[in-house]
């Protein structure tokens, strides 16, 4: 088995095309916006095969230390080395100029100590005689936020936001999406991008749906627009609209009472069977502008809606409860501001980054502990300030050193009195090919 897989890595590699042009992953909406046109000037076949692998040390303020920057540490270890991400990617792309639909095949796995797991595995289909829309169908990012579509080999933070990884585990989910992008260079609507799409919902979390409910998601941008000489400008509305089926009679929401906020129950019969709500509304702006050093780079994203998860998560559930429990209903905002900066020339970058998540946006600080409430450490409010430098040696060659600096808030919950010590320093290096 081993022989054949080499054999047919090989033969991949032989029949790679140096000069054919490499369409954009699904992941990378904005990052490297110009390789998202399909190539009009290629009439062949071609595969192309690519991957990264961030290797890191990262440094924790604490032993144990729960962490959202590549996952918690272990009981008794406070610093540690890991393969954060090791990624290989096929391309398959045949090209039908006004002869027929293009397609376009990816599949894409990420190798770690921690094991291998698929991360993409869709088809899309370019239609050609109006060079107006595609239709994908697979496994692969959902059309949602700035962030979670921004290529982790691109991203300037190791990781994406707080919110990002809890509403969104892993990005991707199974579905199909179909997308409006005119790819004729004098196309007035060039500039414009549409993607709506029909998902499962649990996402890579869960290995099949649990129900037949569906997810639609959409997302409308403005790709990169010149503004002038030195200023281009990029934004995006995204919005969720989804659940999934209640299989319990017993749901929590938020409510007044003599001792403040508190979760009450409602047990009515005919709330089993029906949708939970998971509706979620973003929007997202960049703004790039050059100058001597190469850029400067100002993103800022917010989200807000309503999660239906569990007493101790607010991430969407992996399976459907079992038992007497029951699902708490939050309201939740979130959102991050990057400040990145070339310095002496574009192989140097200073980058801020300042993020929050609010899972529960009906409590303060104070209700959280209060006896009776039934509110957990599911609805403390975490704030992150990022900091950091990144020096791209070369196109193949990036290095990267981050301190977080990670705040929640004090509450009358055990555990919780006083700001926990989670911060964690980061030196990554990235190989790419």
């Amino acid at each position: 088995m081993l022989k054949r897989f080499a054999f047919l890595l090989l033969l991949l590699i032989a029949t790679h095309s140096l000069k054919a042009q490499f369409l954009m992953d699904m992941v990378d909406t904005s990052k490297d916006i110009g390789k998202g046109m399909l190539s009009i000037y290629k009439k062949f076949d071609h595969i192309r095969i690519g991957g990264y692998i961030q290797p890191q040390f990262q440094m924790a303020q604490d032993k144990a230390a729960k962490s959202y920057n590549g996952g918690d540490f272990a009981t008794n270890v406070n610093n540690r080395f890991m393969i954060r991400r090791g990624r290989i990617r096929f391309d398959y792309i045949h090209f039908a100029e006004k002869k027929g639909p293009s397609v376009q095949f990816v599949f894409q796995f990420d190798g770690t100590e921690r094991g291998v797991f698929i991360r993409d595995f869709w088809g899309r289909v370019f239609e050609n005689k109006y060079q107006l829309f595609a239709f994908s169908v697979g496994m692969f990012a959902r059309p949602f936020s700035y962030e979670l579509n921004l290529s982790s080999s691109d991203r300037e933070s190791p990781e994406r936001g707080r919110m990002s990884q809890i509403l969104m585990k892993t990005e991707r989910d199974l579905g199909a999406m179909i997308s409006f992008e005119p790819r004729k260079k004098d196309n007035p609507l060039r500039y414009l991008k549409i993607d709506a799409g029909l998902f499962n919902g649990p996402g890579l979390a869960a290995t099949a749906d649990f129900d037949s409910h569906k997810d639609l998601i959409t997302r409308i941008a403005l790709k990169p627009y010149p503004l002038t000489k030195n200023i281009t400008v990029s934004a995006g509305a995204s919005c969720l609209d989804g659940g999934f089926l209640q299989n319990t009679k017993y749901v929590y929401t938020i409510n007044n009472n003599a001792s403040g906020k508190t979760f009450t129950i409602d047990s009515t019969s005919t709330n089993n069977g029906k949708i939970a709500p998971r509706k979620y509304y973003g929007a997202d702006i960049q703004v790039k502008i050059r100058n001597k050093a190469g850029y400067t780079e100002l993103r800022a994203e917010f989200i807000a809606g309503t999660q239906t998860a569990t007493s101790g998560t607010s991430e969407t559930p992996a399976a459907l409860l079992t038992g007497t429990d029951g699902y708490y209903v939050r309201k939740f905002n979130g959102a991050y501001f990057y400040l990145l900066q070339n310095i002496f020339n574009p192989h140097h970058q200073l980058i801020v980054k300042y993020d929050w998540y609010d899972p529960n946006t009906k409590v303060k600080s104070d209700d959280i502990g209060k006896p009776g409430t039934a509110l957990t450490a599911t609805d403390i409010k975490f704030a992150t300030l990022g900091f950091g430098y990144i020096h791209y040696v070369n196109e193949n060659l990036k290095l990267v050193l981050w301190y977080e600096k990670v705040t929640n808030e004090k509450t009358q919950l055990p555990g919780f009195t006083s700001d926990l010590k989670d911060d964690v320093f980061t030196c990554r290096l990235q190989f790419r090919f």
